[in-house]
């Protein structure tokens, strides 16, 4: 169940042919193992300290945002299956390599004994040599996005309405309970709800017709 990564080449915009040539490969490794899970992977920054996106206030009068002065952070790492919409969450007080083995690791307790495709960025924690040695032998495969292109990733967008509705212009007693109110709220989302919001139910979705014509519900 070992695989070296899926990767496709720096730089420059994506051509269709690029993506073309990504959605090729991963048909070649479904047919390699026919019962693996494809998965699209992202993490997210939850901060203490409020975004102040939208704040309503009487004409002629500054809104207020009671904060405690304190910039205490989580990171959130998000799984979501684009064929089903279940998704797998998980929080980690930092985001490196260490905190996305772990995350690793909670996937296959997630989907035991099913080999999984796991689509996600280049961040460095994701390519690191001891990241992908445990990725390999989980039977977890990397399918590398190229480089700045986070409209590809359907996790990325799911992390937006989140911001909006439970990050945005409040501060939490505490970071843990930010990070309990973000993880519920990703979590309570129904299938369909999940993947409108992550965009996978859109007409130019990049991994629709792979979805709808090869990949059967997993």
């Amino acid at each position: 169940m070992e695989a070296p990564p899926v990767r496709v080449r720096d730089g420059g915009a994506v051509s269709g042919a690029e993506k073309r040539g990504l959605v090729r490969r991963l048909k070649r490794l479904k047919r390699q193992w026919p019962r693996a899970v494809l998965l699209v992977t992202d993490s997210t920054v939850l901060r203490w300290f409020p975004q102040l996106r939208a704040t309503w206030a009487p004409v002629g009068e500054q809104a207020r945002v009671p904060i405690s002065g304190e910039n205490a952070k989580r990171t959130l790492w998000g799984a979501i299956n684009p064929r089903t919409g279940r998704r797998v969450v998980m929080a980690t007080r930092r985001g490196r390599q260490e905190d996305f083995m772990a995350f690793l690791r909670t996937l296959r307790k997630a989907y035991p004994a099913r080999p999984l495709l796991l689509v996600l960025d280049r961040a460095s924690c994701h390519t690191a040599q001891k990241s992908q040695r445990l990725a390999a032998r989980l039977g977890i495969h990397l399918a590398l996005l190229p480089k700045q292109r986070s409209e590809l990733n359907c996790m990325d967008h799911l992390w937006r309405p989140l911001k909006q509705r439970v990050s945005a212009n409040r501060q939490y007693p505490t970071v843990e309970q930010h990070v309990d109110a973000a993880r519920r709220w990703v979590l309570a989302l129904s299938p369909l709800e999940s993947l409108r919001k992550a965009g996978c139910l859109a007409e130019g979705f990049w991994l629709r017709d792979l979805l709808e014509n090869f990949w059967r519900p997993t």
